[in-house]
């Protein structure tokens, strides 16, 4: 009795030390443990060059140093809650066939060259940038794993009960080439953040939409599989500009030149 005991009040201080700053949902990992899971992501990301091909940051250091000036830019901007708990770690996956970026717990972030050579603007991509610093800072990930894989395996893993199995979980994410599939919720709030960000930046504050603009222009071409379950691109783009509205925040471009210069650095 005094063992079962012990066992609720560790799980009662777990879930009650591991809320989120939202105070919307009960985490049972700690900000700590999101680095860790991001990590051992990255690593089994690493350890499949095939499924992502990622740009050596050696020989493309100017491409990584571009692209981690405009990681920097949105987090100095005093909007992310967790700009020293977490890593946020940039890399380029060379893909031009597809349009994506994803974002691991922990700030690990990982862009496709399809996409940043899709884009036509620095805001363009500044904005899907605030986006998936949004995923990482409102812990979007491991709210989802939490939802698909369910509490009572991850409590098993936290206490030790299920050795290996966290390196399964997170084997099987890096290897079905989508990764954790956010909820149609996470993604407008990861689409609302962007404008909070930007607007603390020259940039244009409702960068993000232009993506989706530029999808919806293409008309019949269809859009990347992993939009499939996000919220439709017309909904999207209204979100944001309802929410840059809202602040009135700049919607006018700074687009430095610099943008071309750092496409044509990439192979």
């Amino acid at each position: 009795m005094l063992k079962k005991i012990s066992l609720v009040i560790l799980v009662t201080y777990i879930l009650v030390g591991c809320k989120d700053d939202n105070k919307e949902t009960v985490l049972l990992f700690s900000p700590e443990k999101d680095v860790e899971l991001g990590a051992q992501l990255k690593a089994e990301i690493f350890a499949s060059p095939t499924e992502y091909p990622l740009l050596d940051s050696i020989q493309y250091k100017s491409a990584y140093d571009y692209i981690r000036g405009l990681k920097d830019s949105i987090l100095n901007t005093g909007e992310i809650g967790y700009k020293d708990e977490f890593a946020w770690e940039v890399y380029i996956i060379e893909d031009d066939q597809t349009l994506n970026a994803f974002a691991s717990p922990g700030g690990y972030l990982f862009f496709y060259t399809g996409l940043i050579k899709y884009l036509d603007n620095e805001d363009d991509l500044m904005g899907v940038m605030g986006h998936e610093i949004a995923h990482s800072d409102r812990r979007h990930s491991v709210k989802q794993m939490q939802r698909q894989y369910g509490i009572n395996l991850l409590l098993s893993i936290v206490l030790g009960n299920e050795p290996g199995q966290i390196s399964q979980i997170l084997a099987g994410i890096a290897g079905n080439g989508t990764l954790l599939a956010f909820s149609r919720d996470a993604e407008t709030e990861a689409d609302l953040y962007s404008v909070d960000y930007l607007s603390k930046t020259p940039y244009r504050c409702d960068g993000a939409k232009t993506f989706f603009q530029k999808l919806t222009a293409a008309g019949s071409q269809a859009p990347p599989k992993f939009l499939s379950t996000h919220p439709p691109a017309a909904d999207r783009v209204l979100n944001i500009e309802t929410k840059a509205l809202e602040i009135g925040c700049d919607t006018t471009y700074y687009s430095p030149s610099s943008y071309q210069t750092f496409k044509n650095s990439l192979p």
